[in-house]
This record gives C-alpha cells, structure tokens and sequence, in this order.
C-alpha cells in the first residue's frame, strides 16, 4: 500500500549510506520510501579521499557492525556511489514523485549536489564545526538542514551565524536536534533539547532519530518537530555501518502512519467539541430528574431529585437553583425536572 506524504510534519526516509554502493539497491530504496509515504529520501555524498585520512579509525558502532579490521577510509570506499550516480538518482525520484536530498561531506560533493538544484541542503552532525564547508553552502542561500548531534548550543550559534552571515536567510533554516551514537541509547536522547534549541535562537526545528525503533520519532513530532530524519534499510543483517540502526520497510511505513496521526490528533488548539463527539453530549451527560414520585407543590429537595443521564433537559449545573422551588405539577420518578409553569 503506498501512503500519500504529508503536508505537516516533514519526514525524510535516509538511505545514507545503506544501497551498500548498489545504484539498483538505491533505486530500491528510493521506491521503498515513496511507498511508505515519506516525503523525501535523502542519501550521502562524499569523496571519501576527502572526508578523511587514510587511517582514520572507525567508530565504536562502527568496529562492531563492519570488525576492526581495515581504516574508515576502506570502510568508505566500499558503501559510497560515485559522484555520477546522484544525478541519476535525482532523476530517478523526480520520476517518482518523491523529493531527492543528500548529504554532502566535502566541498567536492557540495559542488556535485548544487548542479541537481536540490530544495534543501542537509549539513551534517560532524560538519558543524567545519567553517569552510558551513560557508560554501551559506553562500548557496538554498534551504538548509542542520543537523546537531555531538554539538554545544553554543557551536549551534556559531554555525547558524556563518550560514547568516553569507546569505542564508534564517527563516530558511531547520535545525535538527540529534545524538550521533549508533544506535542512540534512550536515556541520551534528550528530546526537550529540541525545544531548547528553538527558544534559543528562534528558528524551526526537528529530530533526526538514531534509536532503535519509532517511539522516539513519534514523540518529537509531538513535541512540535518540523522535520523528522529517520535511517532505513531494505535489510538490517546486510553488512555496513548503519543497517543495524535502521528501519525495514514495514517499520518505516509504521513510523509515517503513526506521525501522520500524530498530527491528525494534535488539532489547532481550539477547545470546543468535535463534529464526531457533539452527537454523544445528550447521551454522556445528564440531567435532573425525580429520584421518587414528587406531588405537585411539594418543595424540590436533595433528596426528592437526582442527576442521570440522558442530558436531554434540565443540566445539573441548575441544581442550586432547582433546590427550595415547589412543584409546579406531579413528576414521576425519572421524569426530567422542569421548574416553569
């Protein structure tokens, strides 16, 4: 079943690095996400030469889904596309009516994205300190994403100020909150750091989620996400660094459904009754009635009128004012209470 995107909240399905450099698995990918109703699918671009240094150690989460052996230059080598492919990749989205994003890791990669035109620019967590890159993709002036695991608040400002500062319009700006732990445990997560962002510096916000699961997910677009980035692989035994921190299709298509109605559910705010719950407001509430045969002029008591449903006459909200009245005729037990003639 193929799930029509959203127009609220923003969700990215991230194939990162997980077509394991398979053009026809990442076409895969880029179907899966369309049919799981997410509104974009976004991937990674690198020259890895220029990502990192030849022997460059991986990471913990890294070492244990891929061994120790090798540096993550190799690792890099084996799971990224070519540049060429991106453009092919674009095409094969715009095809399918889902929007294409990537994450470039070097100036190179930047250059390759730009000539796609891509609506937004995702900055990664590592790249926030990279005063270089963060400018060439200010100077862009394109919608940006800002991603901001392993980041202080004031290294936030810091990056939000050089994308301003070349042109990026802040209004332009969502900055994702994010731990950048594979998977991330719960107990860091720290999803009010979300809001805590937002307040500082006034921008749009969102949730890119390393969690194992979709609880997480759910709960920021609750908390008021913008934008929602989640990983997603077509399986998680394959080998590579990300598949194990990732969701299988029918777990992504979980995921939309569940923020969909997250967002169906918050509502504008308002509080009055539903269309669908007016009908219930006679049935559910109650009236006054007799709790025993009252004679005509005899005094309304506490004891002679009582509270039930239907709430079809008289709301128990009148009952001070029914109290001491006399009976204007003779009420049955459970006739509804009226006080006038």
């Amino acid at each position: 079943m193929k799930i029509k995107p959203g127009t609220g909240v923003f969700i990215i399905a991230e194939a990162g690095v997980n077509h394991n450099a398979s053009l026809t698995r990442a076409y895969q990918m880029i179907d899966t996400a369309v049919s799981c109703g997410c509104d974009a699918v976004k991937f990674q671009t690198a020259v890895p030469e220029l990502v990192m240094i030849k022997d460059a150690p991986k990471a913990d989460y890294q070492k244990e889904t891929t061994g120790n052996k090798g540096s993550q230059l190799e690792m890099a080598k084996k799971i990224h596309l070519p540049l060429g492919a991106f453009k092919e990749l674009k095409k094969y989205a715009d095809e399918k009516g889902i929007m294409f994003l990537s994450t470039p890791f070097d100036l190179v990669s930047i250059d390759t994205l730009e000539e796609l035109k891509p609506e937004y620019f995702k900055i990664p967590s590592g790249e926030i300190t990279n005063l270089p890159y963060l400018r060439k993709i200010g100077k862009l002036r394109r919608k940006v994403i800002l991603s901001t695991g392993m980041a202080t608040l004031k290294e936030i400002g810091d990056a939000l100020k050089i994308l301003m500062a070349v042109g990026t319009k802040k209004q332009n700006i969502t900055v994702l909150h994010c731990n950048t732990e594979y998977p991330s445990p719960f107990e860091d997560v720290n999803l009010r750091a979300m809001l805590t962002i937002r307040d500082t510096f006034k921008v749009k916000v969102g949730y890119s989620d390393h969690t194992l699961g979709i609880e997480i997910p759910i709960a920021a677009a609750a908390l008021g996400a913008s934008i929602i980035e989640k990983h997603f692989t077509l399986d998680k035994k394959m080998e590579g660094p990300d598949h194990r921190a990732s969701l299988e299709p029918q777990e992504l298509k979980n995921m939309v459904v569940a923020i969909r109605n997250i967002e169906k559910a918050l509502g504008n705010g308002i509080k009055k009754p539903s269309k669908t719950e007016t009908k219930n407001i006679p049935i559910a509430r109650k009236s006054i009635v007799a709790a025993r045969n009252i004679k005509k002029e005899e005094k309304f008591t506490a004891q002679n009128i009582a509270a039930k449903r239907p709430g079809t006459g008289l709301s128990p909200m009148f009952w001070d004012k029914v109290i001491g009245k006399v009976a204007k005729r003779d009420f049955n037990e459970d006739d509804l209470i009226t006080i006038l003639r």
